[in-house]
């Protein structure tokens, strides 16, 4: 029977992409037959257009955001060299681009990843080693930590 199906459809063979639209005999009625893509039924869209809905509807307070807003401002008209801010914004996110650029290169090479994650367990482990295992070391991590705290922030006490 598949013989004589294929022999009352001949395909002709100037056009290669012809073989793949060629319809294939099948028992099968229409119906029983599966959909390449299934469908989303329209009660799954509405619920997930309700679920978007309730998340963005919850209202903040208002009297949040103006404080919050007006404690920025004075923050802003108190800062004496506005441009060298902006600078230093605009420097770190072009610094982020790059190490992200960076990074993605470094990802592409073979074998590269793999050897720094295992690079980075073998740190991980000697930091815990070092810094976290033992009680005096912890006290000496704290305290480390505390001076860079206090240079950073130019505590002197």
């Amino acid at each position: 029977m598949l013989a004589a199906a294929a022999a009352a459809r001949p395909v002709p063979l100037r056009r290669p992409g012809a073989l793949l639209r060629a319809p294939v005999p099948c028992s099968l009625p229409a119906s029983r037959v599966a959909a390449p893509f299934p469908r989303r039924s329209a009660s799954l869209k509405i619920s997930q257009l309700q679920l978007t809905a309730t998340r963005f509807s919850k209202e903040s307070d208002s009297a949040e955001d103006d404080e919050l807003l007006s404690e920025l401002r004075e923050k802003w008209d108190a800062m004496g060299n506005k441009s060298s801010l902006l600078l230093y914004g605009g420097g770190a996110i072009l610094a982020l681009w790059i190490s992200l650029v960076v990074v993605r290169a470094l990802d592409s090479v073979p074998l590269l990843p793999g050897l720094l994650e295992l690079v980075g367990l073998g740190y991980s482990g000697w930091f815990v080693y070092r810094y976290l295992l033992f009680q005096e070391n912890r006290k000496e991590l704290a305290n480390n930590l505390d001076a860079l705290r206090k240079r950073i922030t130019g505590d002197d006490e």
